[in-house]
C-alpha cells in the first residue's frame, strides 16, 4: 500500500504528518519552512510511496474560508501542477492548533517545550491526519 501525508500549511511553517503504509496509524513526521516545503515534498515523494495529501482547510466558525485559505490555494495548484499523480483531500482544521496545545499541556510537556510553534503545527498535522483516517 501507498502511505498518506497531512499538511497544517501555514504562512511560516508547516506541520507534516504521515500514516504507516497500511493506512492506519497517523504520525507526527516534522515540520519545515514554509518557503522550502515544495522541495522537501519533490525529496520525500521521491523516495516514498504517498496516495494522497491531506491538507488543512482553514474556517471560520460560520464555516467561510478563513484568510489562510488564500494562501493555500496557490500552494495547492503548484502541488497539483508537480505531482498529478497524487491526489489531494482537504479536511476541516477548525481548533487543531488549540488541540494540539492541549495535547502538549496533558502529556507533561514542559513550558519552555509547550511555546514550541514547530512542534504545535507538527501535532495539527497530525490531528488533521487522524481525522481523515477517521472519516475515510
Amino acid at each position: 500500500m501507498s502511505r498518506i501525508l497531512a499538511l497544517d500549511y501555514g504562512k511560516k511553517r508547516t506541520g507534516i504528518a504521515v500514516t504507516d503504509e497500511m493506512q492506519l496509524i497517523a504520525s507526527g513526521l516534522t515540520t519545515v519552512d514554509t518557503k522550502n516545503l515544495i522541495e522537501f515534498l519533490k525529496s520525500y515523494l521521491s523516495k516514498e510511496n504517498v496516495s494522497t495529501v491531506v491538507v488543512g482547510k482553514p474556517k471560520r466558525l460560520d464555516y467561510t474560508d478563513s484568510e489562510s485559505e488564500g494562501l493555500i490555494k496557490p500552494f495547492l495548484e503548484n502541488f497539483e501542477n508537480l505531482f498529478p499523480n497524487v491526489k489531494i483531500e482537504r479536511v476541516d482544521e477548525r481548533f487543531t492548533s488549540k488541540i494540539a496545545q492541549k495535547t502538549m499541556l496533558d502529556s507533561g510537556l514542559r513550558k519552555k517545550q509547550r511555546q514550541n510553534k514547530a512542534l504545535v503545527d507538527e501535532i495539527s498535522a497530525t490531528l488533521i491526519l487522524q481525522s481523515y483516517l477517521y472519516y475515510k
